[in-house]
């Protein structure tokens, strides 16, 4: 989830034009279209396969203060630090200590990969040094919620009360996931709302690539992506396919009428979290907040109001793509490949659209629903499997990266990375899938075998 890292005094909105200004300032040419690329992996004691706490001696605080000898800059909340900033962008804390790194904005996917590289290559080292280390999947294979430790962050202690409230695997979303997320650009409104369609209606593909939370508490729960499964009973107001995109009209005046009606978590002020939790950002607007009597919101309460909004693709000055599972380094890899070669080309933008133009509001929503549980093995329509669609969904990205033209030194394009996906959709297997084979045969349904198997 979003550190707030910049606490410089923000302006006071004026208008709905200024809400409509972080959209619409998010547009850029396509030379300077870039990649980002959010990865969130587990963090264990290799000595008992514990979770550590932040407060520990050798636990998530001394794994932050570690990475500061790689040049990292700490991001101090209430005194406590929950952060670090540098060339590589951020390293943050999910709820129960899940490391999240929120990459750079970078021009290809070879300084995405490198950039994957030079941080866990860090992690490594400070695990080896801790006793640490760093599990790459979609959901806590055996812990429960009180195996877990909340860290210090405000919003956090907001989010953790509001939650039970409006679902009842919200906390299960804080504490027991981890995701790989892109971040891309577009260059007008009319290309945000057609990369946003394509990206929407394309998730349940990336769900089913990345698969890989198929365990809870030690046992097999039943899904290939328990983690997106999650999504469907966190809380209605902010998550979903939401239709509307896909209705005549949609733009940036829709997005920002659908956030304004999303409840509000908090307000920040002096880096303080205060909790508005379930109340309206229209009454803010109106300086009615309760609490916040007379006082209007700033672009930055604005932009925090964003983050807290979890649909499938998210917009706020750019586009986010969050269907995926956590998984191992080259799958880090193989998810911004994927959603750029679709999004960065605009011949591989328009096929991938004709792919799903057609499909109705309740086949997206089938789809959606049947993913999670089936995966590769999911119904698409047209009365094809997504094992299938996947593939004709990966033939179009590659071509789209060919058509980018980005090589490294050796020559090599960008079409590589999407080669573990390539080898998911010839299997028929997803990762969840694989992982079950094992469970039920080699590993005689011993559940820490997978911190051998699956760590970084």
């Amino acid at each position: 989830m979003t550190t707030r890292t910049d606490l410089s005094e923000s302006p006071t909105v004026e208008s709905r034009d200024d809400l409509l200004a972080v959209f619409s300032g998010g547009e850029k040419p396509e030379e300077r279209w870039r990649i980002g690329t959010e990865h969130e992996k587990f963090v264990y004691r290799v000595s008992d396969h514990r979770a550590p706490s932040w407060e520990e001696e050798g636990g998530i605080r001394d794994l932050l203060t570690a990475l500061t000898e790689f040049g990292w800059n700490p991001v101090i909340e209430d005194g406590k630090l929950i952060a670090l900033t540098g060339e590589d962008g951020t390293v943050s804390l999910e709820p129960a200590g899940q490391l999240e790194l929120s990459g750079a904005a970078l021009d290809n996917l070879h300084q995405t990969c490198a950039e994957a590289a030079r941080h866990l290559k860090q992690v490594k080292a400070v695990g080896e040094k801790l006793g640490l280390g760093f599990l790459g999947l979609g959901m806590w294979p055996d812990k429960k919620r009180e195996d877990l430790s909340w860290m210090p962050k405000g919003r956090y202690g907001i989010m953790r009360r509001y939650m039970p409230t409006v679902g009842s695997l919200g906390l299960d979303m804080m504490l027991r996931t981890c995701t790989i997320q892109t971040n891309l650009d577009y260059a007008s409104e009319a290309d945000m709302v057609q990369k946003f369609r394509v990206g929407l209606a394309l998730q349940p593909v990336a769900t089913a690539l990345f698969a890989n939370s198929p365990f809870t508490e030690g046992k097999p729960n039943g899904f290939k992506s328990f983690r997106s499964h999650i999504w469907e009973d966190t809380d209605p107001d902010r998550t979903g396919m939401l239709p509307f995109v896909f209705e005549d009209g949609f733009g940036y005046e829709r997005w920002c009428d659908y956030a304004l009606d999303v409840p509000m978590y908090f307000v920040m002020r002096e880096g303080k979290y205060h909790d508005v939790a379930g109340k309206s950002f229209r009454d803010f607007l109106d300086g009615r907040l309760e609490g916040f009597e007379g006082e209007k919101p700033t672009v930055a309460d604005w932009t925090d109001h964003l983050s807290t909004i979890f649909p499938e693709v998210r917009l706020k000055s750019f586009l986010e793509m969050r269907g995926a599972d956590g998984g191992p380094w080259g799958r880090i890899c193989a998810l911004p490949a994927l959603w750029v070669g679709l999004l960065y080309d605009q011949g591989a933008l328009d096929a991938a659209w004709d792919l799903v133009k057609d499909w109705s509001i309740e086949e997206r929503e089938a789809v959606r629903h049947a993913v999670p549980r089936q995966a590769l093995d999911a119904a698409v329509p047209g009365g094809r499997m997504m094992r299938e669609f996947a593939g004709e969904v990966l033939d179009i990205a590659a071509q789209g990266l060919a058509a980018r033209e980005r090589y490294n030194a050796a020559g090599d394009s960008e079409v590589g990375f999407l080669d573990p996906l390539r080898d998911v959709v010839a299997s028929g297997k997803s990762p969840a899938d694989r992982l079950l084979e094992r469970y039920h045969g080699k590993w005689g349904s011993a559940i820490d075998c997978i911190y051998e198997e699956e760590s970084f």
